[in-house]
């Protein structure tokens, strides 16, 4: 029996760290996660405000799910790696953060320059912890944690980087064909623009912390501060905006996200950001190449 045969670890764990075995399981450790915080959240029904049970509830949900990710997640797979390390948290969320604000202000400022953006006054903000809790910390964090944190990363660690991106893209822009005034061309930017940005960002850092900044500040900035629709959904802002003129401009009423202007502004930053990940050799082949390549080293 020769050094290589003798070293492989026994079927069991090898059926068991295959990166699809890993990721089902990280999709079922994940789905028991949410299902116990809905059942907690609806037990609370009527014990507390609404509003104040949304925001506590979202917030148990991430605490929740950073302690998967660190008892459970992080320990599957091949590749043992911690998508949460504590280290960097608040500046990978401040970079991603303010990223998102100086992109969708540029996004805002090009459509205001092309007359499909205008403010009428003063926005009231009515619904502003709602945005805040909902579009802004639970989408964030809890997308980010299922796109990224569990398909981008072990689609890419079977079927290599460029797969991945693709797949994942997809899989994000449909899961928003349901959102209110959506149509396949919002889902198609939607799959381009978030799904190369926030794909490229995580290959990028190795890290959720600056997707979900990205994905955090690129909501509030559209919502609470441009008063833009926030993937189709109305809301009230820090100004009374309108979006006028042609769709393909202004994104009709599903918002700027599903404009041209989004989908060359924020998919080219996309681009970039999975160009440095190449640059930085962040960019993985499909499993059976990598095999291939042990095989003959």
């Amino acid at each position: 029996m020769d050094t290589v045969t003798a070293a492989q670890p026994p079927l069991w764990k090898r059926i068991w760290n295959f990166p699809l075995v890993a990721m089902l399981a990280a999709i079922a450790v994940t789905a028991a996660v949410l299902a116990v915080m809905n059942l907690v959240g609806g037990m609370l029904r009527g014990v507390l405000d609404r509003d104040v049970r949304g925001a506590l509830m979202v917030l148990a949900t991430i605490a929740a799910l950073i302690a998967a990710q660190k008892l459970v997640l992080r320990r599957l797979g091949e590749r043992k790696h911690d998508d949460l390390p504590l280290a960097g948290a608040v500046q990978g969320l401040a970079l991603g953060t303010f990223g998102a604000f100086v992109l969708f202000s540029v996004i805002v400022g090009i459509a205001a320059l092309a007359g499909a953006y205008f403010i009428v006054g003063w926005g009231g903000m009515s619904n502003w912890l709602m945005l805040l809790f909902t579009a802004g910390i639970s989408a964030g964090f809890v997308e980010e944690f299922i796109f990224r944190g569990i398909l981008l990363r072990w689609i890419e660690e079977f079927a290599g980087s460029y797969a991945a991106l693709f797949i994942t893209s997809a899989l994000f822009g449909l899961a928003h064909i349901g959102n209110d005034n959506a149509t396949w061309f919002s889902s198609f930017t939607i799959a381009v623009e978030a799904g190369l940005m926030l794909g490229g960002a995580y290959m990028l850092t190795r890290s959720l912390w600056v997707p979900i900044g990205l994905h955090f500040g690129w909501n509030m900035t559209q919502g609470l501060i441009w008063d833009v629709p926030v993937s189709g959904n109305d809301v009230d802002g820090l100004v009374d905006a309108r979006l006028a003129g042609d769709p393909l401009i202004s994104g009709g009423a599903f918002g700027l996200e599903a404009s041209v202007i989004a989908l060359v502004v924020a998919g080219g930053f996309g681009v970039w950001l999975i160009w440095r990940a190449a640059r930085q050799g962040e960019v993985m082949a499909p499993w059976w190449a990598r095999r291939r390549l042990a095989a003959e080293a």
